[in-house]
């Protein structure tokens, strides 16, 4: 089974527009596939195998004589080498648009290089997992639990008989192995993984690094380094504090979120349905679902950078939007039916950025629809949010 991504009309307009593309994102998250289905005309190659790997660094031209224009090159990040000439081989054809459409997990990586030598010639947009909306528009009605305790990569999706927790157990292993070592040179794989789980304990939570490292054992700059790592790799992000002249306490640390839910749980152990809705940990389990679920959005806007959080002295709003200097407040709660207690963070957070800074106030719940409260609170259903 074939689930359309939102971003394919993205894909499709960068393809159309520039000589490069760059889609990067988590392994698993369908780059791959999306590519080969919306451009079965490209010829394609895979730097996953060690020999065309290692032609595509050391002999660039060889290489794209026997891969020429136009081309899918999968996990281009293993032959950094070959961007310094598809610099030369781009240039020599401006006009030519969607020739070379690269994929790759590891984006710090795929940043440098694009930004050393494709600058001004090259696209980059992000596929992360499924969200809520392409998972139900496949599958219409699939229950949200079913979706927050699945997740949203795509093959358990396509393949429902897929047992859950060993593809994550395998996930984990694989990603481990193949990405973790390439990216860091980690030799206590063991120590990393327990790092991981540590991570998935503090979701949706702000980030405290030097607690982080104390309670796994590491040295502070080893936590930094995994960090940017798991950063790196699309499987956690880290949400900033909003920042605003007008608030008068406020916090540096980031907030961390597991940037899919169901390896979220996986990593906590949760193993269905009833589990999750008894899990201490559900409100941060769907605080950090949400959060996807409006990242998603904005990233199919072209915005994923507007995201934020707010926090003050003793206030904290879960994420704020910065458009262009104006906010629109969201806060995330479990509970189906939200009261005026529910949305004081939000009222103290328009209070003190002022009514004319906040643009508006939203409570995103598991209620059946969406409706008003008083003072101008709006509240949504996860899956009302409108995709732009």
């Amino acid at each position: 089974m074939w689930i359309p991504r939102y971003l394919e009309a993205q894909i499709l307009d960068a393809a159309r527009t520039r000589p490069v593309l760059v889609l990067t994102g988590a392994r698993q998250t369908g780059k791959t596939s999306t590519l080969r289905r919306l451009f079965p005309g490209h010829s394609f190659v895979s730097l996953d195998l060690p020999s065309e790997a290692a032609e595509a660094e050391n002999a660039p031209e060889e290489f794209l004589r026997r891969h020429p224009a136009p081309v899918i090159i999968d996990e281009v990040q293993y032959a950094p080498g070959l961007f310094r000439h598809l610099k030369s081989v781009v240039d020599e054809n401006r006009s030519g648009t969607g020739s070379f459409l690269l994929t790759g997990s590891q984006k710090f990586t795929l940043m440098k290089e694009v930004s050393d030598s494709l600058a001004g010639r090259a696209s980059v947009l992000e596929l992360g997992t499924l969200s809520l909306g392409e998972i139900r528009g496949a599958l219409p009605g699939f229950p949200i639990l079913d979706a927050l305790l699945r997740g949203g990569f795509p093959e358990l999706y396509a393949n429902p008989e897929i047992d859950r927790l060993s593809f994550y157990n395998s996930y984990i292993a694989t990603y481990l192995e193949r990405d973790i070592r390439a990216l860091a040179g980690i030799g206590r794989l063991r120590d990393f993984e327990r790092f991981l789980r540590a991570c998935a304990l503090r979701t949706a939570n702000r980030l405290n690094k030097s607690q982080l490292a104390r309670d796994v054992g590491v040295a502070p700059n080893t936590s930094n380094a995994w960090l940017s790592v798991l950063e790196a790799s699309g499987q956690l992000v880290l949400l900033e504090p909003w920042f605003s002249n007008r608030t008068k306490s406020i916090t540096k640390s980031p907030k961390l979120h597991l940037a899919d839910s169901g390896l979220l749980c996986a990593l906590l152990n949760v193993r269905d349905v009833e589990q999750l809705r008894s899990s201490p940990m559900i409100g941060a389990i769907w605080e950090s679902f949400v959060f996807v679920q409006i990242r998603h959005r904005e990233q199919q806007s072209g915005r994923p950078g507007a995201l934020y959080y707010w926090v003050n002295r003793d206030r904290e709003v879960d994420v704020a939007i910065d458009r262009g200097g104006r906010v629109d407040l969201y806060e995330i709660k479990w509970t189906e039916l939200p009261s005026t207690k529910d949305a004081a963070s939000l009222r103290a957070a328009a209070r003190a950025l002022g009514e004319d800074v906040v643009a508006s106030e939203s409570i995103i719940c598991r209620a059946a629809n969406p409706f008003p409260m008083k003072d101008g609170v709006r509240v949504v259903p996860v899956d009302s949010l409108p995709r732009n």
